[in-house]
C-alpha cells in the first residue's frame, strides 16, 4: 500500500502534513547547514521540500508562514564572526521530472508575459553537491569570504578560504571596484578517500562524505589544518556587483573564468526543454566519470534584464532551477512506532527503522505523519517494510512487505491519552464538518511536552537563537525547575546569583559555560521585532509571517495593543489585519486567539520588561514608496500581478488585498472594479501602471 497522493488528501489532512514537513525539514536544514552533521541524504531531503512544494501547490491557502520555502539555510555558527550578506544567499527550487523542468520555461514564459515565438535562453550546468561560499573583492583584492549561513547571515571564513588553490586572492586583468564571487566549495572523489585514509591512520573521525569533508575542512578555527585539506572551488554566481563583465549569465561566469576563477567546463548555453533535457541526460551519463559529487544540473535563465524581472519568490529565484537525480529504495523492519508531542499538542508518530544504508545515508527512522497513516498502510511492529530516498515524503514508508510479517503481528493502536501527561488526546471537529487528521492533546499548559516544546521554539534559530540554550538544555532546566517561561531565561543570571545551588556546580557546567550562557543570553535582550513575534509561537506565524507584521505594525507595544484589540471584536484592527497580504482570515484568527487569552498576553508583557524589540527596517528606505501600503487592482497591462507585488515589496511597500483607510496608494489597471470604490470612498490616492513605474523611477 501507498501513502495517498497530495490530490487525494482531505484539507485538514494537508494542512497537518505541511506543519509536520516544516518543523522537519528546519531540523535537517540546521544538521546540514549549521552542523555539518546531516542524518539523511540529500535526495532523501529534496524529497521532503518537493512533498512540501506539491501540497502547497495543491493547497495554497494552507501555505505556511514557516514553510520551508520561505526560508534558506541555517543560521551561522557562533565561533566565526558573522557577515551580513549584502545580497540574500537563496536557495533554488527542485524539479525532479522532465514535466518540471517544461513547466519551469512555461512559467518563465507566462510571468513576462513571453510570445509563444519567443525564444527562452537557458544555461545548464552541473549542480556541485558542496558548500556554498560568498568571496568579496575591492579593487581586485579578496576581503572577505563567507558561508550561506541562513540566506541573510553567513560566518566569515576569510582565512581559511585564502587557503585555497583554486580561489585567486587577487584576480587578474581589468577588476570592478567591488566584486562578489559565489559558488561551491568541494572536494574531489580522489582526494577524500585519501583524506579518509590519512584520517583513520592517526586515530582521527573520518568523514561520511566528500560534501562533509569539506565543509569540516573549512569550518577549522587553525586556518593551517584548512590549508592541509585538498579543498577546490567553482564559480557560478555573484553578489553585490555595481559592475558586472557581461549581460548574461553566460557572459558573466565566461568573464569571471577571465578574472581567475575556475567555472564548470560542462555548462552549456540551451535554447529549448528538449536542449536542457539533453545535457541533463550527458551529464548524468557522466557522473560517476566526473571525480566529484554532483546531485543534478541548474538551469538559470540567461538574460539578466529578464532575471531581474523575475524577481525571487520567498527562497529561491524564479529565474532558476536545480534539476535532481533519481535516488535510491531500500527495505528494512519496523522495530518501533514513538509517539511525540509537539509545541501545539499534536501527536506525531515516529518510526523506528532497523537501520539501513539507502543511498550511503544510514536511516534509521520516518515520520509516519498520522494515526490514519498507519492505519491505511496497516503498519504493525515488525513489519519488513520498503523504504523510499525520493518521491513523496523522505525517510517515508512506501509500502508493507506483507508476506514477510511475522506470525502473531498485531494491528497498531494509536495512543488515546498524551503519553507526556496523560490528558485525554483528541481529533477535534472541523467547521467543515470533518475530524482533524491530528490527534491532540487537551491538557494545554499543564502537559510538560508543550510547555518545554513552545520554550525550545522560543530559543531556536529563527526566533531567540540563543547559542548554548539547546534542546536538551532546556528539557534539563524545565524539568529541574529553572525556566518554566520565556522570561525565565532572562532572569535566570540574577535567580543563580542569589541561589545556594549554582549553575556552576552542575554536571557538566563550568564557570566558563555558566558564564558564555548568560552572555548568549544577554546578546539577545535587544531583539528584531520579526524574531519576538515568530518567537511567541502563534500557531500558523511563521518567519516571514512574523516580518510581514513586523513591518505592518513597527513596534511590539503596537502590535500587542492592536492584536488585543482585534481580538476583542475590534473592527478596525481586524480588517488590518486580515487585509495584510500573506495573512488571510486563518492566520489572522490564531493570532487573535493567541492574544484573546489572559496568560499569553501576561507572557508578552513579562517579556518586554526583560528585551527590546527592534523595529524591522525598510527593504529599501530611499524608495518613494518604503513604508506605503499599496494595493493593485484590475488587469495590469504592463506588468503581471505576480510582477507587481515582488517590485513593490522590492521598494520596501506593504501589499495588502483589499483597501481600508490606512491603504496609501491604489494601483488601477483596466477593469478596476469594487477595490477602486473602496479608495474613492476612503479618498485613497489612485494611480495608473504607468505612474507607477514613473513614481518608482524604473523603466519598463
Amino acid at each position: 500500500m501507498r501513502s495517498k497522493s497530495s490530490d487525494q488528501l482531505s484539507l485538514a489532512e494537508a494542512k497537518a502534513e505541511l506543519k509536520r514537513l516544516a518543523k522537519e525539514i528546519a531540523e535537517h536544514d540546521e544538521r546540514y547547514h549549521g552542523q555539518d552533521a546531516p542524518t539523511i541524504s540529500d535526495a532523501e531531503y529534496d524529497a521532503l521540500r518537493k512533498r512540501n512544494a506539491t501540497l502547497e501547490d495543491r493547497f495554497p491557502e494552507l501555505v505556511l508562514a514557516s514553510s520551508p520555502s520561505k526560508r534558506v539555510g541555517a543560521a551561522p555558527q557562533e565561533k566565526f564572526g558573522k557577515v551580513q550578506h549584502r545580497v540574500p544567499m537563496l536557495s533554488l527550487g527542485n524539479a525532479f521530472e522532465d514535466s518540471d523542468v517544461v513547466e519551469f520555461l512555461g512559467r518563465v514564459r507566462r510571468f513576462l508575459n513571453l510570445p509563444e515565438a519567443t525564444e527562452i535562453e537557458v544555461t545548464a550546468e552541473p549542480k556541485i553537491d558542496g558548500l556554498s561560499i560568498s568571496l568579496r573583492y575591492e579593487n581586485g583584492k579578496l576581503v572577505q569570504a563567507a558561508t550561506r549561513g541562513d540566506g541573510a547571515e553567513g560566518e566569515n571564513v576569510t582565512a581559511n578560504v585564502k587557503t585555497i588553490d583554486d580561489v585567486p586572492e587577487k584576480l587578474t586583468g581589468k577588476a570592478p571596484a567591488v566584486l562578489e564571487v559565489r559558488g561551491e566549495i568541494y572536494m574531489s572523489h580522489k582526494d577524500f578517500a585519501k583524506l579518509n585514509e590519512k584520517q583513520s591512520q592517526d586515530g582521527e573521525k573520518t568523514f561520511a562524505n566528500p560534501r562533509n569533508a569539506a565543509a569540516g575542512s573549512l569550518r577549522q578555527l587553525d586556518s593551517s589544518i584548512t590549508a592541509s585539506r585538498p579543498l577546490r572551488f567553482f564559480a557560478y554566481a555573484w553578489g553585490e556587483a555595481p559592475e558586472l563583465p557581461g549581460e548574461t549569465q553566460w557572459d558573466v561566469v565566461m568573464g569571471f573564468k577571465k578574472l581567475g576563477f575556475p567555472v564548470n567546463p560542462l555548462m552549456k548555453l540551451c535554447r529549448s526543454s528538449e536542449e536542457l533535457l539533453a545535457h541533463y541526460q550527458s551529464i548524468e551519463e557522466r557522473r560517476a566519470d566526473l571525480g566529484y559529487d554532483i546531485d543534478g544540473v541548474v538551469y538559470k535563465v540567461n538574460r539578466l534584464d529578464w532575471q531581474a524581472r523575475l524577481g525571487f519568490v520567498s527562497r529561491s529565484p524564479r529565474w532558476a532551477l536545480a534539476h535532481k537525480f533519481a535516488a535510491e529504495k531500500a527495505t528494512t523492519v519496523l522495530e518501533g512506532i514513538d509517539v511525540q508531542v509537539g509545541r501545539t499538542g499534536a501527536l506525531t508518530p515516529v518510526a523506528r527503522l532497523k537501520p539501513v544504508t539507502v543511498g550511503g545515508v544510514v536511516v534509521s527512522n520516518a515520520t509516519l505523519h498520522n494515526e490514519d497513516e498507519i492505519a491505511r498502510k496497516d503498519l504493525r511492529i515488525g513489519d519488513t517494510v520498503m523504504v523510499q530516498r525520493a518521491g513523496d515524503v523522505i525517510p517515508q514508508i512506501v509500502a508493507v512487505i506483507v508476506e514477510k510479517r511475522p506470525r502473531g503481528a498485531v494491528v497498531y493502536e494509536f495512543p488515546k491519552v498524551c503519553p507526556a501527561c496523560g490528558s485525554h488526546a483528541e481529533r477535534e471537529e472541523r467547521d467543515t464538518g470533518k475530524t482533524d487528521v491530528v490527534r491532540r492533546c487537551t491538557g494545554g499548559l499543564i502537559c510538560p511536552a508543550q510547555r518545554v516544546e513552545r520554550l525550545k521554539h522560543f530559543a531556536s534559530r529563527n526566533a531567540f537563537d540563543i547559542e548554548g540554550l539547546g534542546d536538551k538544555i532546556i528539557e534539563e532546566f524545565y524539568h529541574d525547575g529553572l525556566i518554566q517561561s520565556p522570561s525565565d531565561i532572562f532572569t535566570l543570571a540574577a535567580r543563580n546569583e542569589r541561589s545556594l545551588k549554582k549553575l556552576k556546580d552542575r554536571e557538566g557546567w563550568g564557570e566558563a559555560s555558566v558564564k558564555k550562557l548568560f552572555e548568549a543570553i544577554d546578546q539577545r535582550r535587544k531583539i528584531g521585532l520579526d524574531r519576538f513575534i515568530f518567537a511567541l509561537g502563534i500557531r500558523h506565524v511563521g518567519d516571514t509571517t512574523a516580518r510581514v507584521l513586523a513591518r505592518s505594525y513597527g513596534s511590539a507595544e503596537h502590535f500587542r495593543d492592536q492584536m488585543i484589540a482585534a481580538s476583542h471584536h475590534d473592527e478596525e484592527a481586524w480588517s488590518e489585519l486580515n487585509a495584510l497580504d500573506g495573512i488571510g482570515a486563518i492566520v489572522a484568527e490564531a493570532i487573535t486567539q493567541f492574544f484573546g487569552e489572559g496568560h499569553n498576553i501576561e507572557v508578552v508583557n513579562e517579556l518586554l520588561k526583560h528585551v527590546t524589540p527592534t523595529p524591522l527596517a525598510a527593504v529599501a528606505a530611499s524608495s518613494p514608496v518604503s513604508g506605503k501600503t499599496v494595493v493593485f487592482t484590475g488587469a495590469l497591462e504592463m506588468m503581471t500581478r505576480e510582477e507587481a507585488k515582488s517590485m513593490a515589496e522590492r521598494l520596501g511597500a506593504k501589499v495588502a488585498g483589499s483597501v481600508s483607510k490606512k491603504t496609501d496608494l491604489l494601483v488601477a489597471g483596466p477593469g478596476a472594479g469594487s477595490k477602486l470604490k473602496e479608495a474613492e470612498k476612503h479618498g485613497v490616492e489612485v494611480i495608473d501602471e504607468a505612474e507607477w513605474f514613473k513614481r518608482v523611477g524604473e523603466k519598463k
